[in-house]
């Protein structure tokens, strides 16, 4: 069946490992709580000793992957099925199985590429107090390839759809894949998204996020990586409004579309900066003895903004549901979905 649906993303698919841990692990592989990194030597021991000794929990991730899905579950409510699409790049081994499946029952069209030597990527997921820390083995992930973008399925989707989107962490495989797709978009005035993800994509990938911005019709972050990119820059860590008006008036390939920077900040108001005015939108708090896992908190606000946006909303209701989303996410382990959507916006 051809596919017609509006919102594409492409990233690193990664199966999470998940588990609930205390202090000595954390200090045992030198991971700091809310963190995101990309395994080095020493973290690789990580995943067997998780599997081996912990109750875990395999959840079907990966940054982009993740929003696709949150976006089709609430585009669901709506009676919009077969909206959302997911390009990356996989093994050939149980786990690309288990992501595919995954991400098929929660509705969203999976184009893999598969690698037959490479494993999947897996990331674990280290949970404590509510808060967590991500070790990301990217493995078959980093061999995402721009010729998997000729292939006649992909073609199909990028042809379809109205809004790409990719996580910053998606820099660190193909930057030629990202900015085949994204001027693409340019061309045809459609809305390229992109977020900042961690501050190590600020820190050490600069120059491959300067790239990417340059297409950038929506820019995402949260307040670590909006301080993170400010720092960089010269800007102060302090006014985060200050930053995203920055972002906002970087050059850009399609001036048809003014830029709109989107920080978030936890239970703090999100900020929302374009043509040189900042808005705050607050948030709803969740009680604390409701956290369950900020994992995917900011994969959800994404995926609940960009649902609203294809449907053509406006801002209030793009943030308001991205609010939702993240607020019914933090609820879970990991980016599980619980059921129907029941969002009332």
């Amino acid at each position: 069946m051809a596919f017609t649906g509006k919102l594409m993303g492409m990233g690193n698919p990664l199966l999470d490992i998940s588990a609930n841990v205390e202090q000595d692990i954390l200090d045992k592989y030198d991971v700091k709580l809310d963190s995101a990194i990309l395994a080095e030597d020493k973290h690789k021991p990580l995943y067997e000793e998780l599997i081996n000794k912990y109750q875990v929990q395999y959840i079907a991730g990966g940054a982009t992957q993740n929003s696709m899905r949150i976006a089709q579950w609430m585009l669901e409510k709506y009676g919009k099925s077969g909206m959302v699409a997911f390009m990356g790049c996989v093994g050939s081994d149980d786990y690309a199985k288990q992501l595919e499946d995954c991400a098929s029952k929660d509705g969203v069209l999976v184009h893999y590429m598969k690698d037959e030597s490479t494993p999947t990527g897996t990331c674990a997921a280290l949970i404590k107090g509510g808060e967590r820390a991500l070790v990301a083995n990217l493995a078959a992930a980093n061999n995402f390839k721009p010729s998997h973008l000729e292939t006649p399925k992909a073609q199909e989707i990028i042809n379809s759809v109205d809004i790409y989107y990719s996580a910053g962490f998606f820099l660190t495989v193909s930057v030629d894949a990202l900015v085949t797709v994204a001027s693409k978009m340019a061309a045809d005035n459609k809305i390229f998204a992109l977020n900042l993800s961690a501050p190590f994509i600020v820190d050490f990938f600069g120059d491959q996020l300067a790239t990417a911005l340059e297409y950038a019709d929506y820019v995402f972050g949260n307040e670590s990586e909006a301080a993170a990119y400010g720092k960089k820059h010269g800007l102060g860590e302090d006014d985060l409004g200050k930053v995203a008006l920055h972002i906002c008036g970087l050059p850009k390939k399609n001036e048809q579309r003014k830029r709109i920077v989107v920080f978030t900040q936890g239970s703090k108001s999100t900020i929302v900066a374009t043509e040189g005015k900042v808005t705050e939108f607050a948030v709803q708090p969740i009680a604390a003895d409701k956290l369950v896992d900020t994992n995917g908190a900011g994969d959800a606000f994404v995926g609940g903004f960009l649902a609203q946006l294809s449907m053509g909303k406006d801002m209030e209701a793009c943030v308001k549901a991205g609010h939702w989303a993240a607020g019914i996410i933090i609820q879970q382990s990991g980016t599980t979905i619980p059921g129907p959507c029941d969002y009332e916006g």
